[in-house]
């Protein structure tokens, strides 16, 4: 098992809103942005609160299981995106939470370029995380923390995938 990086929520908003300063600075305006779930959900609701924009989900899975903190599992995409933006298309930020080895990302990239209902409609994408490990071979158009090593990153949360609903009955009967 490799080394934790533990993020707790004000360090993650942080990071959110140093990666939004760095897009706005770059000059870059996208039109839509595309989260890649589940990871990419909680940064996607930040970045779209802060730079007014309409939001576009894409599952994608990749980890599953329990002892899987090391490896890349098989990729699997879902079969539509799902957006109630009126025109998809035109420049697109597609993020992530970290560029883990880069293959998610490289592969939603393609993904993106065919997809049939905007596969015509793209100016451009450009792509965006909050973390990438060393370990990457994907270097994101705009990385809030570009991280020395390959920790296994933990979330704020994350602590819900420990949590059952049982659990949670108990701590609020008290």
């Amino acid at each position: 098992m490799s080394e934790k990086l533990i993020v707790d929520w004000n360090n993650y908003n942080k990071t959110v809103e140093s990666l939004a300063i760095q897009i706005h600075e770059s000059g870059y305006k996208p039109n839509l942005l595309v989260g890649i779930m589940r990871g990419g959900a909680p940064m996607i609701d930040l970045l779209s609160r802060l730079f007014k924009l309409k939001c576009a989900y894409l599952a994608v899975e990749s980890y599953s299981g329990k002892g899987v903190e090391d490896e890349q599992g098989e990729i699997v995409f879902s079969r539509e995106m799902s957006s109630i933006a009126k025109n998809m298309g035109g420049r697109i930020l597609l993020c992530d939470d970290l560029s883990d080895t880069g293959i998610t990302l490289n592969k939603s990239v393609d993904w993106l370029k065919k997809y049939e209902p905007i596969k015509d409609k793209i100016e451009d994408i450009k792509t965006a995380t909050l973390w990438k490990k060393k370990k990457s071979t994907f270097d994101p158009d705009y990385c809030a923390v570009k991280l020395p090593n390959d920790p296994w990153i933990v979330q704020p949360f994350e602590v819900y995938e420990e949590i059952t609903i049982q659990d949670l009955i108990k701590k609020h009967q008290k």
